[in-house]
């Protein structure tokens, strides 16, 4: 199996399009075209992950964080980032972050960081922006479900926890073609009125080029006539954050022992006591200062995250308690998630878990 069809397997589990528009997510180094000969999955692809990447025959590091997060003008090794890269290419082991493709997705980092507290009922907090679009065209009677059918195995028609979803209407068409024409039904330089589909369905954007290419090859007509239109919905399944609900209400100490159990963390900084019970949580993966107010709109009882400055915390306004567990505990699971998908996906490769902690923070 060649890495390339590794890549395609990581798409699926967190298609690049889902990534936030700062971050370097992908292949960020070696050949897609090599033959893989084992997989090593890890939080950071720091250079002792690559020395064990190279001593276990694996040549493809999948990491959560990119190793690679700006450009390099000079590859020198006076760095750990430039270290690392440099004993990737020199041992051709290819190099793929996920990071926010993965934090944005329904069953992604904030999905796993719920689970692993039994959270229920969870929902996105921040849902992404700007990312559905709505295609809608017109077909003979007799061609709708065929285009219908084209359109849904592309990838459109999902909303929510539903697929296949659209709506079709039915209405008088006219057209008239030149001499150059080639109608499906008339004659050209005739005038003519005949009953339509109007078919719509909705799509992500990064769907666009695979939803018009089913379009054009399943489509009667020698002119199709379509639209494609950017909507302002949130996408309820894509985006940054969940809230979700704890089984049972307990004390805010209670919860904060909980949560250093579940979560592995060698201490929790915290805001102070709003002195109310604990039933409605929201988590977000990583750094969420930003998501302080979403999660207070969201009605959350207390708010889970990671590198909180000093007065991020007078920002919890006694109306939630506020709650920085560590980055890296924050993810801490989303290693065995990418291993645990790529072993149901990949056989007769090796996959495995780094062993290297690479958490550079300590708790004395």
């Amino acid at each position: 199996m060649k890495i390339k069809a590794i890549l395609d397997i990581l798409e699926e589990m967190a298609p690049l399009a889902y990534a936030e528009d700062f971050d370097n997510v992908g292949l960020l180094t070696g050949n897609p075209d090599d033959e893989t000969t084992g997989v090593l999955v890890c939080h950071d692809a720091l250079e002792r992950v690559i020395d064990e990447a190279i001593a276990k025959n694996c040549n493809i590091v999948v990491c959560f964080h990119p190793i690679l997060f700006s450009g390099l003008k000079k590859i020198t090794g006076k760095n750990y980032v430039e270290r690392a890269v440099i004993k990737a290419i020199k041992n051709d082991i290819a190099i793929y972050a996920v990071h926010t493709a993965l934090d944005n997705h329904k069953q992604g980092v904030n999905k796993i960081f719920c689970n692993a507290l039994g959270l229920t009922n969870t929902k996105t907090l921040i849902p992404k922006e700007n990312f559905i679009r709505k295609l809608v065209t017109f077909t003979t009677p007799e061609n709708a479900v065929k285009l219908r059918n084209a359109l849904f195995n592309a990838g459109a028609g999902n909303i929510g926890n539903y697929e296949n979803c659209s709506y079709s209407s039915q209405g008088l068409g006219t057209y008239q073609g030149t001499n150059d024409s080639n109608p499906t039904i008339g004659i050209a330089g005739d005038f003519m009125e005949e009953s339509e589909i109007k078919l719509e369905v909705t799509f992500e954007k990064h769907l666009e080029s695979k939803i018009l290419k089913a379009l054009f090859n399943n489509h009667v007509y020698e002119e199709v006539a379509y639209e494609v239109y950017s909507l302002e919905n949130s996408h309820q399944n894509i985006g940054l954050g969940m809230i979700g609900e704890l089984e049972t209400e307990i004390n805010e100490e209670e919860f904060l022992l909980f949560v250093k159990d579940k979560m592995q963390t060698g201490g929790i900084r915290h805001s102070a006591y709003t002195g109310k019970p604990i039933k409605k949580v929201a988590v977000l993966g990583g750094s969420g200062s930003f998501a302080i107010k979403n999660a207070i709109v969201a009605g959350a009882d207390a708010y889970l995250t990671a590198d909180l400055k000093y007065h991020n915390f007078y920002e919890a306004e006694n109306k939630l308690l506020l709650a920085d567990i560590g980055h890296f505990e924050s993810e801490r699971y989303t290693k065995d998630y990418i291993v645990d998908y790529l072993k149901t996906r990949i056989k007769n490769i090796n996959v495995i878990s780094t062993e290297k902690n690479t958490n550079p923070v300590k708790y004395f």
